[in-house]
């Protein structure tokens, strides 16, 4: 049997370039999620008869004032039907603030089992175009909602693809590209989301997203399905996979199933993986996922209010996330592995603790403490694509990736749900919530030791 012919120099960066960019757009995706949810709960809500957005909106801006002490003198405490509407609506807008962000990484964990075991079977390059055209239909289909019930099921959808673009995209460039380039291109993978962040909330600087004008956003997350498309029909296959395939077919090798990974000698292997793609998105989410709401809220009562702060929130933590996400696999090739790892999970804790507990989203220095833990949390990102893919063998690991990154979203979309609970025990107050949640980070910290050192090997066939 003639073994497949090596990728040429056009089709390896072909690989590169629509796995980056398809990345890039899951960045956008993601946030979407976290821009949008508060607004359209809101608007949703209101078109449903659940509240009343432009009373809701008025109540939110004097709680915001008279809890920073600026209309003691200059309004009146509002009366108490007003307090007691607004104590319902409040926890009712944050829950389904939450509900979006689970609706993300359920979706996300679903379609990175799903589309990762489809890139084990079909192929990476096939799995990675239809995770690409899901997420933007399912977008596309996000702007008809008419309920905050359809935007969840729609959004679920989408982010089904989010999740089977990384393990694809990832497990892709990693085969295509080996040896001493490996790292270099997980940096740039794992900058690609943070470039999508960026790009998608300067946009949002410019234009508003509001409760009255926020489906726009959705047209702009059905755009990649040109994208999708296109890398349907050009993206090469995987030598390496298709070189497993024959060996599989011709009983070279053992058949893989998606139930390997999780027997011996690979369960202990996937459950490491998880544990370390666990803490820096449930990590992420317990900070990122409360300051923006935090700073959307601040801004909005603020004289003059700033209603582009949360965009400058998510910019100002993904232009730093680009630079740390593109040096995360250098870093850790330097550094090592594991030390890079626990370095970084010490920065983020301390930096997360400093930021919820000392300061808040009004002052000058709020942005600068954003940027800072998006530097240092971005270089988780340049770290897993490098490290994960080191993990398995060719004939699962798409699936080994996709299960380990995406496992995490499971957990974090727990957590996230959970928070969103305690926010009538927190009376709303974000900070607080995001001081508890942040402290996952020191999990990473010490769960580090028991990860395997792959720094001296190369990807397994």
């Amino acid at each position: 049997m003639t073994p497949p012919a090596p990728l040429s120099t056009t089709g390896r960066y072909l690989v590169l370039v629509c796995a980056f960019l398809g990345w890039l757009c899951a960045g956008m995706h993601m946030s979407i999620t976290q821009l949008v949810g508060q607004a359209a709960a809101i608007d949703l809500l209101d078109h449903t008869g659940q509240l009343d957005a432009p009373k809701y909106q008025s109540l939110m801006k004097q709680a915001a004032r008279s809890t920073a002490g600026q209309s003691s003198q200059t309004s009146t405490a509002a009366p108490d039907v007003d307090a007691a509407q607004l104590n319902l609506w409040r926890p009712l807008v944050a829950r389904w603030f939450a509900w979006y962000q689970c609706a993300f990484l359920f979706g996300a964990a679903t379609g990175g089992l799903l589309f990762g075991r489809l890139g084990d079977r079909i192929g990476r390059a096939k799995a990675m175009s239809f995770s690409i055209i899901t997420y933007s239909l399912m977008a596309g289909a996000a702007w008809f909602s008419a309920s905050p019930g359809q935007l969840l099921v729609c959004w679920f959808l989408a982010c089904t693809g989010v999740g089977g673009m990384w393990p694809n995209g990832v497990a892709l460039v990693s085969e295509a590209w080996s040896g001493m380039s490996r790292p270099m291109v997980a940096g740039v993978m794992g900058t690609s989301a943070n470039i999508g962040i960026f790009l998608f909330s300067t946009l949002a600087t410019q234009v508003k997203i509001t409760p009255g004008d926020w489906r726009w956003v959705m047209l702009a997350g059905f755009s990649p399905l040109v994208l999708g498309l296109v890398s349907l029909f050009l993206v090469p296959e995987s030598p390496r996979w298709l070189a497993a395939r024959q060996n599989d077919a011709g009983g070279q090798v053992p058949g893989s199933s998606h139930s390997e990974i999780f027997r011996p000698p690979l369960l202990m292997v996937t459950l490491v993986g998880i544990l370390l793609a666990t803490i820096p998105i449930i990590g992420g989410w317990s900070t990122a996922n409360w300051m923006v709401p935090w700073a959307e809220n601040a801004g909005a009562a603020a004289d003059p209010p700033n209603l582009y702060l949360k965009a400058q929130v998510n910019q100002a933590r993904a232009l730093t996330g680009m630079v740390g996400s593109l040096l995360g696999g250098w870093i850790a090739s330097c550094v090592g592995r594991r030390r890079t790892y626990s370095m970084v999970s010490a920065i983020c804790l301390g930096i997360a603790q400093y930021t919820f507990w000392m300061i808040v989203p009004t002052d000058a220095s709020f942005l600068f403490w954003v940027a800072g833990l998006g530097f240092f949390s971005g270089i988780y990102f340049g770290f897993l694509p490098l490290y994960l893919p080191e993990l398995f063998p060719t004939r699962v690991r798409s699936t080994g990736a996709g299960v380990s990154f995406n496992f995490g979203r499971i957990v974090t979309a727990f957590t996230v749900f959970a928070a969103s609970m305690l926010t009538e025990y927190f009376h709303g107050d974000y900070a607080r919530i995001g001081r508890v949640t942040s402290v996952f980070y020191a999990i990473g910290i010490i769960a580090v030791c028991l990860a395997p050192d792959t720094s001296r090997k190369d990807l397994q066939d």
